[in-house]
């Protein structure tokens, strides 16, 4: 049996222990001998997180929990509207797990089926596959067909598999006036637990989809599920203009996480103003819901805007469940927005992208960006720095292939940010 007799200690260590006991005042001590996981900051500098995990990069990237706090930026959004709003189509279907595409497993995520829907290891799942194939077939087509009669620009998701599986649709993406295809990743996967190297060759192969069918890169994405890598990778690609791997603010925000003296942007998106509530338990119960949710929130939003704090808001949107009622539901709240005429600016992500890029100075998480670094003054781009810190994007837009007036970033910019459908 071991000895309980503590072991004896030091001088050193029983003057610190006499110290520590030594009442300071007449008052009860409330000193607590846990060792509080932050450090001790002025009042003045609690602007910044000081815990001792922050930073450990095993875990990936940093949390930023304060944002812009009480006093969002005013993104000054074109011709002074209080919301920019912007509707994004989900094409998933054909990328989705699938025995037939090579997966271990099924697909269970995102049907009509709802949450009770489990993966089939290594079978098929015909219900969900057809349920897939009703976007493709139908669901993309009554979304295509409600936006473009309405001449209003749409932000697309595109698995990088599931274009090279619809040729006619990427056609009808590539024809619509105003749209964006952005990258939503070669497969629609859980990239959680991939290899990075993986994932970083999927990144690359869907560019490489989206440059031999739709004829340029993509310039933002939304992994959707992304990894701890994903946005390093992100910016280690070097031709994106932003992401869409957030859903933790109402405004676009820069960070210079993965990348030193180069900021790269963020544009969150939702997952509240969504159609895909329609298949969980607590989301929208009829159309009806879903139209007044939207409603709701651009009238609240409007009023927040007018108060002089604009916002910009997502409406998700995906193929399969573009159901006629659905459907009938967005069209009801399309036209809903666009009576408030000039103050809400409809546009595409790429749009917003652009006039954050020209218009307002980056903001990093936990650090300022140093505005002498970007040529800032009097609160505006200096256009004699051209966006010097855009050099790899500038490539990265010539090497696509785009046909673009010029490939100067700040000519890229300007033009395309008033391209955005201001009603």
């Amino acid at each position: 049996m071991s000895d309980p007799t503590p072991p004896p200690i030091s001088e050193e260590e029983a003057a610190a222990i006499a110290a520590a006991e030594t009442p300071t005042s007449d008052k009860i001590s409330t000193t607590s001998s846990f060792s509080s996981p932050f450090k001790k900051t002025p009042r003045s500098e609690w602007k910044y997180t000081n815990h001792d995990n922050d930073g450990k990069t095993k875990y990936g990237m940093s949390r930023d929990i304060l944002g812009y706090g009480k006093s969002p930026v005013n993104p000054h959004w074109p011709r002074s509207a209080k919301v920019a709003l912007n509707f994004v189509i989900n094409y998933e279907e054909g990328g989705e797990m699938c025995t037939l595409h090579g997966d271990t497993a099924s697909e269970h995520l995102l049907s009509d089926i709802g949450p009770g829907c489990t993966p089939l290891e290594g079978q098929r799942n015909l219900n969900v596959e057809s349920m897939y194939d009703y976007g493709s077939r139908c669901g993309f087509w009554r979304l295509h067909r409600l936006f473009t009669s309405r001449k209003v620009p749409v932000t697309v998701y595109a698995v990088g598999m599931a274009l090279e599986r619809n040729i006619e649709a990427v056609g009808a993406m590539k024809e619509a006036e105003n749209w964006e295809v952005a990258s939503h990743g070669y497969r629609w996967w859980d990239y959680q637990n991939v290899d990075e190297d993986v994932e970083r060759e999927h990144i690359k192969r869907t560019i490489e989809v989206h440059q031999n069918l739709l004829g340029k890169r993509p310039f933002g994405l939304y992994q959707g599920k992304p990894s701890i890598n994903t946005r390093k990778l992100v910016v280690e690609e070097g031709g994106f203009l932003y992401d869409s791997d957030a859903y933790n603010d109402d405004l676009p925000f820069w960070t210079m996480e993965y990348s030193p003296g180069r900021p790269h942007l963020v544009i969150p998106y939702s997952l509240t103003e969504n159609d895909m509530l329609f298949t969980a338990p607590h989301g929208w119960s009829s159309p009806d819901d879903f139209t007044n949710h939207l409603k709701k929130t651009l009238d609240y939003l409007i009023l927040e805007g007018r108060s002089g704090q604009p916002k910009m808001m997502s409406v998700g949107l995906h193929c399969r469940l573009a159901r006629p009622a659905r459907v009938a539901a967005l069209a009801e709240f399309v036209d809903y927005a666009k009576s408030y005429g000039r103050e809400v600016w409809i546009c595409t992500r790429e749009n917003i992208a652009n006039h954050w890029y020209e218009n307002h100075l980056p903001r990093g998480i936990g650090n300022p960006i140093d505005p002498a670094e970007f040529g800032r003054k009097g609160g505006a781009i200096n256009k004699g720095n051209k966006f010097s810190y855009l050099g790899n994007l500038t490539k990265s837009r010539e090497e696509s292939g785009e046909n673009q007036p010029s490939s100067s970033p700040i000519k890229d910019i300007t033009e395309s940010a008033k391209t955005g459908d201001v009603i």
